[in-house]
């Protein structure tokens, strides 16, 4: 049982959780940001972000239909996605270097998830759960990064058509790229650098928003472009 404030022992549970899921024969393939929202950090108690690890079997390719066997309590945020192009090993990293190391941007769509009921999550809870993560979907036309503002771009996510949240890039500890260095500073600090081709979910640029069976979100992320996740109707 973990006490009250040992986050510690929170990431303890989820890398025990991480080396069973790759003994499965799972692949890590990027790494997804929590509690980007300083408002959210408020809520509970902390003052900074948590991170979990994205496998393979998670990403759902844009166009194909979200699972929902295999859900809970499913809700959907807009991101902005990193994709690195070299290894990210100096826990000295700086923006500089991260900036250099970044191999293209997308705009995405995460489908977070939680074993807790009704959400009533403490940050223990979330990070010892993965980070709360359950899905996630990449939109399919990359950007450099030279041009794009990130800080100001605005989001929009749709159901139907109606605006369901609303953002901007500044939601995301400020900045989406601030997020991502502190995820890649402490990836290497405690021994599980982010490498070549890995994955960044960077945190979420406006609220969540309850995911339903044959629910069809669109998010749309300015100079990124838009990303669907269209969810199945029911198992």
């Amino acid at each position: 049982m973990l006490e009250d404030g040992d986050v510690d022992g929170a990431y303890a549970v989820q890398e025990i959780n991480t080396k069973r899921w790759l003994d499965a024969g799972r692949t890590i393939v990027g790494r997804k940001i929590g509690l980007t929202s300083v408002s959210v950090q408020k809520q509970l108690g902390v003052d900074q972000p948590d991170y979990g690890m994205l496998f393979a079997d998670m990403s759902v390719p844009e166009g194909e239909e979200v699972p929902v066997g295999t859900l809970i309590q499913p809700k959907v945020e807009a991101e902005v996605a990193f994709v690195v192009g070299r290894d990210l090993a100096e826990p000295d990293l700086t923006m500089s270097d991260l900036m250099s190391a970044i191999e293209y941007v997308l705009p995405a769509v995460e489908i977070v998830d939680s074993r807790i009921s009704n959400w009533d999550i403490r940050i223990l809870d979330t990070v010892a759960d993965n980070a709360s993560s359950g899905l996630y979907v990449l939109g399919t036309t990359p950007r450099k990064l030279d041009g794009l503002n990130l800080r100001s771009c605005g989001m929009v996510m749709t159901l139907k058509g109606e605006p369901m949240a609303t953002g901007a890039g500044a939601a995301c500890l400020g900045h989406p790229l601030n997020a991502a260095l502190w995820l890649a500073k402490t990836m290497a600090r405690v021994g599980r650098p982010l490498g070549a081709g890995d994955q960044i979910m960077s945190g979420a640029l406006g609220p969540m928003v309850v995911a339903k069976p044959g629910n069809v979100f669109e998010a749309r992320i300015e100079g990124l472009g838009s990303v669907r996740a269209q969810f199945a109707k029911g198992e």
